[in-house]
């Protein structure tokens, strides 16, 4: 059998949130304005 490496491996690579503005569009899909919907 071979050995394991030793090194933890990642499953997905560490992504930055996306930055959203306050009167864009909401991400959940509601149709109302971020700071209206889903900011609170």
């Amino acid at each position: 059998m071979a050995k394991r490496s030793e090194r933890p491996i990642r499953s997905q690579p560490v992504v930055a949130p996306i930055k959203i503005g306050r009167n864009e569009p909401c991400p959940c899909g509601s149709g109302k304005k971020y700071k209206q919907c889903c900011l609170h």
